[in-house]
C-alpha cells in the first residue's frame, strides 16, 4: 500500500513529518509520498513560494527510506484538487492500495473538499486520531447524511483496511506533536523556538529565505 500525505507544508515541520512516518511504521506502507499543493482550495495563498516550499521538504524528507516528494499538483493548473491527484495517482498505481493520510480537523471538513465522497473510489483514508476520538464524537461534526455515509466505511483495524482495495475509513493513533505551520509563521522573531520544531538544515534555510525578503 502507497500513503499519500498532501499539504501545503508552509514550512514543513516536525509536526507534518513524524505522526506521517509513524503512520507508515503502523501501516507496514511500501512507500509514503509527500504531496505539496500549488494552489490550496480552501485556505489562502501559501507565504512561502512553492519553489521555497518544495526546497525545504527535500532537505526535510532526504535519507527516510521509501519517502518520495511527489510534485504532480506543483506542476498542474488551478486549485489543487486531492480526488484529481488521486485519479491520477491511481492511474499510475492501478494494481497497489492507496491511503490517503490527514488529520483529524482536515476529516472533520473533508464534506466541503470539491467531490469529496469520490475520494474513496480511489483509496482509503486513514485519519490521525486524537486522544478520546471515536465514531460518537465524529457524529457530532457531520450532517445525518454524511455521517452514515462514512459510518458504513469506519473499519477497526489495519486488517479490515488491507481486505479492500478501497473505501474505508481507519483511525489511527499516533504520536502528534502540537505544531502547526501558523505557529511558526507567527512566531518568526523567536529563533530558538521555531529551531526546535523542524531539522536544523530546514530552519537554516528558512532564515535564509527570510532574510532574503527583508
Amino acid at each position: 500500500m502507497i500513503g499519500i500525505f498532501g499539504g501545503t507544508f508552509d514550512p514543513v515541520h516536525y509536526g507534518h513529518i513524524k505522526p506521517a512516518l509513524s503512520i507508515k511504521a503502523a501501516l507496514h506502507l511500501r512507500q509514503l509520498r509527500f504531496i505539496p499543493n500549488r494552489l490550496p482550495p480552501h485556505r489562502a495563498e501559501p507565504w512561502l513560494s512553492a519553489d521555497q516550499r518544495l526546497q525545504l521538504l527535500h532537505m526535510a524528507l532526504s535519507g527516510y527510506p521509501d519517502v518520495v516528494i511527489d510534485e504532480r499538483e506543483l506542476e498542474r493548473q488551478g486549485p489543487s484538487y486531492m480526488v484529481d491527484t488521486l485519479a491520477s495517482l491511481k492511474q499510475e498505481f492501478s494494481d497497489e492500495p492507496l491511503c490517503l493520510i490527514i488529520g483529524m480537523d482536515a476529516f472533520l471538513g473533508i464534506a466541503s473538499w470539491y467531490r469529496w465522497r469520490s475520494l474513496f473510489d480511489y483509496c482509503h483514508l486513514v485519519v490521525i486520531n486524537r486522544p478520546g476520538f471515536d465514531a460518537s464524537s465524529i457524529e457530532r461534526g457531520f450532517d445525518a447524511a454524511d455521517y452514515d455515509f462514512l459510518k458504513q466505511r469506519l473499519c477497526s483495524d489495519t486488517d479490515a483496511l488491507m481486505a479492500q482495495d478501497s473505501g474505508q475509513i481507519l483511525l489511527q493513533s499516533v504520536p502528534q506533536l502540537e505544531i502547526s505551520s501558523t505557529m511558526i509563521r507567527d512566531n518568526l522573531a523567536d529563533e530558538e523556538l521555531i529551531a526546535q520544531w523542524m531539522p536544523d538544515q530546514v530552519y537554516r534555510k528558512l532564515r535564509g529565505f527570510i532574510n532574503d525578503d527583508r
